[in-house]
């Protein structure tokens, strides 16, 4: 770990609810170094000189084009940075891996192939892999000589995985795994060379196999015709007694689980990172659009009811960035703090990303719906020739929509929020009920109404402050309402992860604001300061409305009222202009001709 990093001033998962958090201690874009933006700028150039020109080609599913891409990014070094050196990589930190993610993901069925080999189709390999399996493939496929691709969704197994009908059994001899069943979705599917897969070995232990193309008995369908990501390889895969040599078994025998598991934390939070990389392409793409289009002889970029579209579209993606590289550092710190506690590179990244699980999922939920309401407004912007496909915006649109499935669905992410969050109470990994007992005796106190002057943004950090009361009054009510059964009512846990990820997010951006003005000055931050007051004007609404739904949902009579009345003072903001907010957002905008923040 850096030195200059106090191991009990690390954030753990979760504890940002119930721990007061700090500028000094957060993480921002801002801070990116000299390489970062390098490396930043090589993938907006690799994109601008390889794929951009060629959008058209790639969805029409050229043959050979789309590995070839993968394997001029391999050349490029683009695949090959968060690997350990011992095998070819250049050994570099998870914030780097999630600028690569981030900035290639503009490239729409491009981005879904690169994400698809460096993610779920190498790092299973990478942490669960024995060190001839790592030696053999991880050389190979950060290169881009091989590429990858990841087999555990089946016909009737999806949110479900374990519920996989994919089975292995041991030949006579001793030598193979046969493997039966069939495997759908598979993205990179038509042309990996190596996949994970996973079976149950006599039906029974969920196990992953590492299965090479060529295999005999291993055959694969056609390429499946999509809505959206039209370039991007997706097809079944087909196993009758596919021989896979024993060796090929990845990890311990019936904890295919925890491959599945762990690889999936890292893909939520590298999903969010690439949807930030398409929103902030679609935003260009439309903010041009409305300087150069005319109506009543003017730009519509002059109108205000653009100026607000564009301004909610910018202060998403903000939120959005200052989330996303906030738990970034948080994971690359803990993964520094296992590495020093004597815990194996596959064992620190992966304990890292378990531990900030949580995060992961509300970063994958936000990301994704953000880049959908970023597209979709960017057609609304075009007017009908957004509805086109002559304009990009159309395709963006189209491929948007994917990213609120794959990774878990927003709604199984949701239900994993309050989840993960009430286990790690019960765990003792997370202090819930002290900090819930001390909003119930605020309840009976009279409020601190506070009318004197204060330090800069400290009306914004009471209202965090008491918007996280109320997420810990509704949950810890309805925890002690509904007992065990809580895990039943789907709709409340929901109610509650929106409360969270609202939350979450407007205080990542609060935090980055007050850095910024405190190390540059208030007037540098005055446009962060304008989209931190309109998220958090209309995050004390968002906050109520979910409130008050899982409220109604589980209470009634005077325990309904009182919860509700704390619900109201908890989530009760200053008045705020955020029209005008919005204006100087957009004019900052539409001056810099492109998002600047």
């Amino acid at each position: 770990m850096n030195a200059a990093v106090n191991n009990e001033a690390i954030t753990k998962g979760a504890e940002w609810l119930v721990k007061e958090q700090t500028p000094a201690q957060t993480f921002i874009a801002n801070e990116f170094d000299e390489e970062q933006l390098m490396i930043r700028d090589l993938c907006t150039q690799f994109l601008a000189a390889d794929v951009w020109p060629i959008l058209d080609r790639i969805d029409s599913m050229e043959p050979g084009l789309m590995k070839a891409l993968v394997q001029k990014a391999g050349a490029q070094g683009l695949l090959a940075t968060s690997f350990p050196e011992t095998y070819g990589g250049l050994g570099k930190d998870f914030v780097t891996a999630t600028i690569i993610n981030e900035y290639l993901g503009a490239g729409h069925s491009f981005s879904v192939a690169i994400a698809a080999h460096t993610g779920i189709g190498t790092l299973p390999i990478l942490y669960f892999g024995n060190d001839a399996q790592k030696q053999k493939y991880i050389p190979k496929l950060i290169t881009g000589e091989w590429t990858g691709a990841y087999g555990l969704t089946e016909p009737n197994s999806g949110s479900d995985a374990l519920s996989a009908k994919t089975t292995a059994r041991l030949s006579e001899d001793g030598k193979f795994y046969l493997l039966n069943g069939q495997k759908c979705w598979i993205t990179n599917g038509g042309f990996a060379d190596v996949y994970t897969i996973f079976a149950k070995i006599d039906g029974d232990q969920f196990t992953g196999f590492i299965v090479e193309r060529g295999t005999e008995g291993f055959t694969q369908g056609p390429e499946e015709q999509k809505m959206g990501i039209k370039g991007s390889s997706t097809v079944q895969l087909y196993f009758q007694d596919a021989k896979v040599p024993a060796e090929n078994i990845l990890g311990a025998i019936g904890k295919g689980h925890k491959i599945a598991f762990n690889i999936l934390n890292i893909g939520r939070l590298k999903l969010c990172a690439a949807a930030l990389g398409a929103a902030r392409k679609a935003f260009d793409t439309a903010l041009e659009y409305a300087k150069t289009r005319e109506q009543f002889k003017q730009p519509i970029s002059n109108f205000g009811a653009i100026k607000h579209k564009l301004a909610d579209m910018a202060i998403g993606m903000f939120a959005a960035e200052s989330a996303l590289y906030r738990t970034a550092k948080w994971i690359d710190q803990f993964e520094e703090k296992l590495l020093a506690d004597g815990k194996p590179f596959n064992e620190a990244l992966l304990g890292a990303a378990e531990e900030y699980a949580i995060e992961c999922a509300m970063l994958k939920v936000f990301g994704s719906e953000l880049l959908d309401f970023v597209v979709d407004e960017g057609i609304q912007i075009h007017g009908g020739n957004g509805f086109s496909a002559e304009y990009n915006i159309s395709r963006a649109y189209r491929d948007s929509r994917i990213n609120r499935i794959y990774e878990g669905t927003n709604e199984i992410n949701r239900l994993l929020i309050l989840d993960m969050t009430l286990k790690r109470a019960l765990q003792g990994r997370l202090n819930l009920m002290g900090p819930a007992m001390e909003v119930q005796k605020e309840l009976m106190s009279i409020p601190d109404f506070g009318n004197e002057k204060e330090a800069p943004f400290s009306e914004e950090r009471r209202l965090i402050a008491n918007l996280k009361k109320a997420i810990l009054m509704v949950a810890g009510a309805a925890a002690q309402k509904l007992m065990t059964k809580i895990e039943n009512e789907q709709e409340i846990l929901m109610n509650i992860a929106d409360m969270a990820i609202t939350v979450f997010h407007a205080e990542s951006m609060l935090l980055r604001t007050i850095k910024v003005s405190e190390t540059k000055g208030a007037a540098a931050a005055a446009d962060y300061t304008a989209m931190t007051g309109v998220f958090l004007y209309d995050a004390a609404d968002q906050v109520n409305k979910a409130g008050k739904d899982a409220i109604n949902g589980f209470a009634e009579g005077d325990e309904q009222r009182m919860i509700l009345m704390g619900l109201k003072r908890f989530t009760k903001a200053q008045p705020f202009n955020s029209k005008e907010a919005r204006r100087q957002i957009a004019d900052k905008l539409i001056s810099a001709g492109h998002y600047c923040f």
